[in-house]
């Protein structure tokens, strides 16, 4: 599954994110997995969908996604940056396709390889509050590619059980190998086509409470300087 629209990348960006992306796998292939949703109906479901999971959750998620959806084809969304060159290589691993931009940096050029990707069948997966935060914070752009495309959208929530939390804008979470981690995929939800400002506002604020609600670590970035690193 080839990325859409491509950045400059170099040979060691790609080995690093090969080398991740494998990583990955090892580490997810550790974990006791529980996945709590309508998995059956979401596979089976004959359009394209939209997950959204908060940043700090994604490192093992490329390899729960392959054992959620098997046969499923995905594309996510990466910083137009060497980070993202990264990202994109670790995830080609698992056969996950990438599309490079943001609201600041390609965003209209993200915006039409995200549809594209749509048209050609494939799922769509967003961390609505990265690649710099505000940690927590959903950004509007998933709503909006849902409001133009039509597209359900499926509130994706990874809970680490046992985990090391970094000391980063996000507290980014690393699973302890061998623990346990949950899954739990929310009911899908659809965005109207028409909507004034208002309503764009109270579907953002909808989804973003959702994507909230099994949230354990609500505290300001300010706080979580003091947080600890464990968990």
């Amino acid at each position: 599954m080839a990325g859409t629209n491509e950045i400059r990348t170099t040979w060691k960006a790609r080995l690093i994110g090969r080398l991740g992306g494998w990583c990955m796998r090892l580490l997810g292939m550790s974990l006791r997995r529980e996945v709590v949703g309508d998995v059956r109906g979401l596979n089976a479901s004959p359009q394209p969908l939209i997950h959204v999971l908060w940043h700090n959750r994604i490192l093992v998620s490329p390899y729960l996604f392959r054992k959620i959806y098997p046969k499923r084809e995905t594309v996510v969304l990466t910083s137009a940056s060497k980070d993202g060159a990264v990202l994109a290589a670790a995830v080609k691993v698992f056969k996950v396709g990438a599309v490079h931009g943001s609201s600041s940096r390609r965003g209209a050029a993200a915006i039409v390889a995200l549809r594209r990707a749509t048209r050609e069948g494939k799922d769509l997966v967003f961390t609505p509050d990265g690649p710099r935060g505000p940690r927590y914070h959903l950004q509007p752009g998933v709503v909006k590619i849902a409001q133009t495309t039509g597209l359900a959208i499926v509130p994706l929530h990874i809970e680490y059980l046992s985990c090391w939390k970094l000391r980063t804008w996000d507290l980014f979470r690393i699973p302890k190998p061998f623990s346990k981690v949950r899954v739990t995929l929310g009911d899908p939800i659809t965005v109207p086509r028409k909507l004034d400002d208002d309503g764009f506002e109270k579907a953002r604020h909808a989804l973003e409470q959702i994507l909230l609600k099994e949230i354990d670590d609500l505290i300001s970035p300010t706080e979580s300087e003091n947080h600890g690193n464990t968990h």
